[in-house]
């Protein structure tokens, strides 16, 4: 069995107990060595397996999942596995292959990164729309999926992989609709113990980065979630009569 395992955002208690547990049992380890906090793997058993994907192509990452049939593989990714974990191409070689796999979920940066910002990135009347995307490099985007034509909902956007492109972010968030002074933050290395929160706007991305060493490992946030105007839910105004509570009058 193939267990595909999200590690969590970064900090080692933050995966799940699934998780660990399958990493506790687990015969061989394949971690995504360049993003993975490698004090997961104290997790692990003395007698696993452990494997660096960092330094792997597919072909060589399948030839030792084929070992599946006769021992428990963990094939761990950073945060939740589902956003930029490449697993569709991995899965899709197992089912080929006749190799059973299941996947366990785990807590994603742009989780990671709204707690170590203590935002919330949905709010009423600012948005109600999170949009996860990344810039176009070595790896292009669809078409409809330009920054710009995305920043034209002027919704929530967390932006991955972005980091040593954000001279042309900025210029494209704008193109899209932002104003240079729309609030923005880069958040590096979410909930790792040098975790580190640079509150910005959309026309100082790059020159915050470049004054403080950034340049991988680091999530940007656009928009006004991280104002102060927004209006209150309705789930708790006393007013408002849901399922479980009855509004009462002025």
């Amino acid at each position: 069995m193939v267990h595909f395992v999200g590690a969590g955002s970064g900090a080692a208690d933050l995966i799940t107990i699934r998780g660990k547990k399958l990493l506790e049992n687990a015969d061989i380890i394949i971690y995504a060595g360049s993003l993975v906090n490698p004090e997961l793997l104290e997790y692990a058993k003395d007698s696993a397996e452990i494997y660096n994907s960092a330094k792997m192509n597919l072909d060589e990452v399948i030839d030792v999942m084929k070992q599946g049939d006769t021992k428990n593989i963990v094939r761990l990714h950073t945060g939740d596995p589902c956003v930029y974990g490449a697993i569709r191409e991995q899965m899709d070689r197992l089912d080929k292959l006749g190799i059973e796999y299941d996947v366990c979920p785990g807590v994603s940066s742009f989780c990671g990164a709204a707690a170590a910002l203590k935002a919330e990135y949905t709010l009423p009347d600012v948005s109600q729309t999170v949009i996860i995307t990344r810039m176009e490099g070595r790896t292009p985007v669809p078409p409809k999926e330009k920054i710009h034509l995305l920043a034209s909902h002027n919704a929530t956007m967390v932006i991955f992989l972005s980091t040593g492109l954000l001279k042309e972010l900025s210029a494209e968030l704008v193109k899209g609709g932002y104003s240079e002074n729309t609030p923005a933050a880069i958040v590096y290395k979410a909930t790792w113990k040098d975790e580190k929160v640079m509150r910005c706007t959309v026309g100082t991305l790059n020159k915050t980065a470049e004054k403080n060493g950034i340049k991988k490992t680091a999530l940007i946030t656009v928009g006004d979630f991280l104002g102060d105007d927004y209006s209150l839910s309705k789930l708790y105004d006393k007013t408002f009569t849901t399922e479980f509570r009855k509004g009462v009058t002025e």
